[in-house]
Formats: C-alpha cells, sequence, structure tokens
C-alpha cells in the first residue's frame, strides 16, 4: 500500500512538474555570453509552503529571479527528475529538510546562463548538478551560489546528468565502502534493474568486478538480461534460481562474493547471504551492522531507488 500511494503521488507531482516544461524547453534557450543577469525575471517553480501530502501542498507559483551577485551563477533548468526522496521531503519525513518555503526536487542538470564577476569555474553554457540534495530542482531557472554547483560534462545523456547526483554515488559508495576490492572479485545484488542497480553493474565492469544479478521472474525476463548485460553485467538470475541447490555448482567457475548489495530484504537477502564467502559484507537495509558468529559481517542500508 505505501508503495502504490508512494507511486500515485509521485505521478501527481510529474503532473506539476511537465507544466513548468512549456516555458523552460527540453533544452533551454541558447546560454548569454554576459556575466550577469540584467532585470529580475519571473520564473516559475513547484513551491511547498507547509509539509503534507504532496498533492495537495505542491503549489505552481511564479517567483522573481534573485539578481546574480558577484559568486552567484543564473543556471536554467533542462531536466529535473522525481524521486521519493523528494516525496518524502515535502511529506516532511526525510532526514533532511529545507526551510519553508522550499522548492521541490533534490536532482538536475541545468546549464549556466550567467555568471558573476568572482566567478571562475564556470562560464554560460556550462553544465551542471546540485552539489547537495535540498537545492529545489523543480524551476525553470534560479541563481545559485557556485558552490552549490557541480561541472559535469554536456556530452552525456540529459537523463544521466540529471540523475548523476544519487544513484550513480549510492553505488560507487556501496562498492567502495565495505570491502577492499580486487579486479577479478565478485558481488552479488539483488533488485539489479533498480537505478542503483544498474549503476553497481556499470561501475563494477569499469572497475574490473564480476557481478551476479538477481532480477525477479518476468516474461520478458531474455530482454532484461540482454540490457543488464549490455551494461556490463556477467551473470543474471532470477530469486528462483538463486534458490536452487544447484547454484553451488555456480561457483566452480567464478569466485564466491566478497560483497551483497540487497535492496528487497526479506527470503531475498537470506540468500544473498548464504552465497558469501566467509568474512564478507552483505548490504541490506537500514544502517546497522551485526556480527556473525561464522566469521561473516553483515551491515545494512536501506535503498528507495528503483
Amino acid at each position: 500500500m505505501w508503495v502504490c500511494s508512494t507511486l500515485w503521488r509521485v505521478r501527481a507531482a510529474a503532473r506539476q512538474w511537465r507544466r513548468l516544461l512549456p516555458a523552460s524547453g527540453c533544452h533551454g534557450p541558447t546560454a548569454s555570453s554576459y556575466s550577469a543577469s540584467a532585470e529580475p525575471a519571473r520564473v516559475r517553480a513547484l513551491v511547498y509552503g507547509h509539509h503534507g501530502d504532496p498533492a495537495k501542498v505542491v503549489e505552481l507559483k511564479n517567483l522573481e529571479l534573485a539578481a546574480v551577485g558577484g559568486s552567484d551563477v543564473h543556471v536554467k533548468m533542462l531536466a529535473a527528475p522525481i524521486n521519493p526522496s523528494d516525496i518524502n521531503m515535502i511529506q516532511g519525513n526525510y532526514g533532511l529538510l529545507p526551510e519553508l518555503p522550499a522548492v521541490g526536487g533534490n536532482e538536475g542538470v541545468a546549464q549556466v546562463v550567467a555568471v558573476g564577476s568572482n566567478v571562475t569555474g564556470l562560464k554560460p553554457g556550462d553544465w551542471v548538478i546540485p552539489a547537495n540534495a535540498g537545492l529545489g530542482t523543480w524551476r525553470t531557472e534560479a541563481v545559485f551560489s557556485e558552490e552549490a554547483l557541480i561541472q559535469v560534462p554536456s556530452d552525456i545523456p540529459l537523463q544521466s546528468a540529471a540523475t548523476l547526483g544519487v544513484n550513480p554515488c549510492t553505488a560507487y559508495r556501496m562498492l567502495m565502502d565495505f570491502e577492499q576490492l580486487q579486479p577479478g572479485d565478485s558481488v552479488i545484488q539483488n533488485a539489479s534493474n533498480s537505478g542503483v542497480g544498474q549503476a553497481v553493474i556499470q561501475i563494477a565492469a569499469a572497475l574490473g568486478l564480476r557481478t551476479i544479478n538477481v532480477v525477479r521472474d518476468r516474461p520478458d525476463i531474455q530482454k532484461l538480461s540482454d540490457r543488464l548485460k549490455s551494461l556490463g553485467a556477467e551473470h543474471v538470475i532470477t530469486e528462483e534460481e538463486l534458490r536452487r541447490p544447484e547454484m553451488k555448482n555456480f561457483f566452480k567457475d567464478m569466485p564466491q562474493p566478497r560483497l551483497a548489495l540487497n535492496c528487497v530484504g526479506g527470503k531475498s537477502s537470506t540468500e544473498l547471504l548464504r552465497q558469501l564467502a566467509a568474512c564478507s559484507f552483505l548490504r541490506i537495509s537500514n544502517f546497522g551492522a551485526f556480527g556473525c558468529p561464522s566469521g561473516r559481517r553483515t551491515t545494512v542500508q536501506t535503498s528507495s531507488r528503483s
């Protein structure tokens, strides 16, 4: 029920967000070469003045664009996703909450339109993403400090740039923070077709790691398997295959995983744990650590990305 409710709220927010698009366009106008904004302009944004149901508290408003100061950057939003964390923040039950009223949206990619006289690291035309959560990306334009932005390449896909700040970073930290993995080591994960899961596949492949990627069975399982393998997945198996006794033969041709990444829980996480080599990590849900008498170590983390 929580998932259905969240999806409904995400879709409601998406309908609001799409109302911003005609004014901004998909790629925005050609960036100006001047170093300061002219007269104050009006921009559109999705704003909430108090916490609650996003469909009820988020409003489409016209805001005045702030003047560009010496260390400021004027940007035009190109794309901004809607994530469950965005919804949680509006509801007021997220770990990080901005001061109200606030503009929604934690992720996105923008193009620099103008920069202040003291800005040295950015120029008009550059693509940027938020340096931290809570910046408020559900708007057509904005003026931020240079320190609030990170430059990204402008030749990567727009959707990839807009979602660069959360899922890939999460995947990287999970791969790097719990085991000192070496090329040739293996990693097993479930929900492998989630946003984080796909990032894990690509980063692991770049690091020379071998991945065992568990997914739920479905009619088009071969199509999904082919897509994940095109990203760099070495093996794609279903939850049912993971539970079969024959899995013990699976590791005759590859080392047992030193790291397991889980965002499903229940029986699925138990099966991941069974496949781990001794003294390995299982990353599950809600940060915490549990010692295992067998010598295996487990740590836990919740992933709401999918």
